[in-house]
């Protein structure tokens, strides 16, 4: 069994090494995605591999950087979703709006998630029928947490769209919505704004890949939220031999806080 606090634990170890390497004039590197990376990125996940395989040996880990080199393990059943550095972009401007993601899948559905920013020294976790949660995070100790959960949208939507990638205001996708607020921000923090209520939709018409999502989709739906393709179908995990894409390549998305809303989108 997969306990969500060890989860919080291996996040935490890891951003103290991102914190570490921010603190210094690091170097970036472009990978072939055109993406940027830091040594950060690198010993953050080699801290989440470890510690991963040493408490669950039987449970497969996909990690970002591993997939770039070609280590990708089987995805039957259960594995590990983890982007170390999800905002590198941020990472590099230092805003301080970038997390450490891990996540469990179970037959193509994000189970456990934890997402901690470690700049801004909060972290979110969320459990499938346990709820989701959010605590402060001082000299690497995580404080009392409080329980988050999706807000009843019963006016204008306030939309949070990414800061990097464009926030998706003025697309004719969303007009059907009455979305009368756009904010903005870095990484997985978008799912987190949603789950906590200080948001009601983020709409990604762009492209991901499933490690950028996957913690934060599992503490959005432990939160009551839900996140559907642009089809109306939900977001899967584990996609390999895409004809349209790469290995684990997510479509265009739309997270929901009142899933009420998910009803309006089909019916457009």
């Amino acid at each position: 069994m997969v306990f969500v606090n060890e989860l919080c634990q291996v996040a935490l170890r890891a951003g103290k090494e991102i914190l570490r390497v921010y603190g210094t004039d690091f170097q970036v590197e472009i990978k072939s995605d055109h993406s940027p990376v830091t040594t950060a990125d690198i010993a953050a996940e080699a801290i989440i591999f470890e510690a991963l395989n040493e408490l669950y040996p039987n449970i497969p880990v996909v990690a970002e950087e591993a997939v770039s080199r070609g280590i990708v393990p089987p995805t039957e059943g259960s594995f590990f979703l983890v982007d170390p550095l999800d905002g590198s972009k941020e990472f590099v401007s230092r805003n301080g709006e970038f997390t450490v993601n891990i996540a469990l899948v179970v037959d193509w559905a994000p189970v456990h998630g934890v997402v901690y920013a470690p700049a801004l020294e909060r972290i979110w976790w969320g459990a499938r029928d346990e709820g989701s949660f959010t605590a402060s995070v001082v000299d690497g100790v995580i404080g009392t947490a409080s329980a988050i959960r999706v807000r009843d949208a019963e006016r204008g939507l306030r939309a949070v769209g990414s800061r990097s990638h464009g926030s998706g205001q003025g697309d004719e996708r969303l007009a059907r919505f009455p979305i009368t607020d756009y904010i903005s921000a870095g990484s997985s923090l978008k799912f987190c704004l949603v789950a906590s209520g200080e948001a009601d939709i983020y709409p990604r018409l762009g492209r991901t890949m499933e490690w950028d999502t996957a913690a934060g989709d599992a503490v959005l739906r432990a939160a009551g939220g839900r996140v559907e393709c642009l089809d109306g179908s939900l977001l899967r995990y584990g996609k390999r031999n895409q004809s349209t894409d790469s290995d684990f390549a997510n479509p265009f998305f739309i997270a929901y806080g009142d899933t009420r809303f998910c009803q309006m989108a089909d019916a457009g």
